[in-house]
């Protein structure tokens, strides 16, 4: 699993003219699912972006976590970060996991995510999203598991 984690002072998602998720300071994090990937996956992913220190500390320093700051949450599924862009300029999704395994991986992340954090924006799973966030730093990891 890809986790694409930017640390934001806001961020939003639209599907259709309305406002499906939001959240202020936090994270937003762009998942994409490989077809090999595992349930395995799913715990580490969460963990990582749960845990990753990516906010500053009282020294300025990236040392404290989400759940350190008790921050908001914005999880978006995007399968387009599984492509393979290494030839030609038509990016293969050969590597992304079929619609019905990615729409299961992202749920059950989402519902990792919950146990520990409580609340937890998303995306909509295959809709045609608009994103707005105004990215902190800019700070901005990939994560694999």
């Amino acid at each position: 699993m890809i986790g694409l984690l930017q640390r934001v002072t806001n961020a939003s998602v639209t599907v259709d003219g309305e406002r499906i998720g939001e959240i202020g300071r936090g994270l937003l994090v762009f998942v994409a699912v490989h077809r090999d990937d595992r349930e395995t996956d799913i715990a580490r992913l969460a963990e990582r972006i749960l845990t990753y220190r990516v906010f500053p500390d009282t020294a300025g320093r990236m040392n404290r976590s989400l759940i350190d700051e008790s921050l908001g949450l914005l999880l978006v599924p995007q399968f387009t970060l599984a492509a393979d862009t290494r030839k030609g300029t038509r990016a293969s999704f050969t590597r992304a996991a079929a619609p019905e395994m990615g729409e299961a991986y992202f749920g059950q992340l989402v519902a990792a995510c919950k146990t520990r954090l409580g609340t937890v924006a998303t995306g909509r799973f295959a809709a045609n999203m608009q994103v707005n966030l105004t990215n902190d730093g800019p700070v901005t990891f990939w994560l694999e598991s």
